[in-house]
């Protein structure tokens, strides 16, 4: 727990954080799962496979390895479909993973950035894996305000800002210690007296 040290008792923690082991529901087959998607992209119910391999095939002619994985039945929360598109993004590298089940969406990608991905993951939620995954790709595809851009912009005019400011100090300093300069304001004026 601790040990008593000079000082009274000293507490320390864990030498590596923890991390959350990943939740795979008991009903999801990942030997299955990764089996189906490496043959053609596409782990789902049997009626929603063909068109979800076109939306696979529509994603790639805009160089996106896309593959995706539909569960039957809603995990508790929508963290499992994260861990189930993690999976096989991991074990098919350079693949962005879309997870879906009837009301969550969970994705994987190496390629985009989360912020896009969440965003992608927002209109992937609805029941119907067909259309959720196309507004998926279309969302991939969709410009987005350039934020680290701006952020740089940003940075540099308030480095910028501070700079000048900086320069400016050493200057007023400078123009008051010079010989015929007053830090008086009114002037100097004899001791009265």
């Amino acid at each position: 727990m601790g040990e008593w040290s000079d000082g009274g008792w000293a507490v320390t923690g864990p030498h590596v954080i923890p991390q959350l082991p990943a939740y795979i529901p008991p009903d999801v087959d990942m030997v299955a799962v990764n089996a189906a998607v490496g043959a053609d992209g596409v782990s789902a119910p049997a009626a929603d496979v063909p068109a979800l391999k076109q939306v696979v095939a529509e994603a790639e002619s805009k160089g996106i390895d896309l593959k995706i994985v539909v569960i039957a039945t809603n995990p508790p929360i929508d963290t499992p479909l994260r861990d189930i598109a993690t999976e096989v993004g991991q074990a098919h590298p350079g693949s962005t993973v879309l997870a879906l089940s009837p009301s969550f969406a969970g994705t994987y990608s190496t390629q985009f950035d989360r912020v896009t991905l969440e965003a992608g993951q927002d209109v992937a939620k609805g029941g119907n894996p067909v259309l959720s995954s196309q507004n998926f790709v279309g969302e991939l595809g969709a410009s987005h305000f350039p934020w680290t851009g701006f952020t740089i912009v940003l940075l540099a005019g308030v480095l910028a800002a501070v700079a000048a400011t900086r320069a400016l100090q050493v200057r007023a300093r400078r123009a008051v210690s010079a010989p015929g300069g007053s830090s008086d304001p009114e002037g100097s004026a004899a001791p009265v007296g």
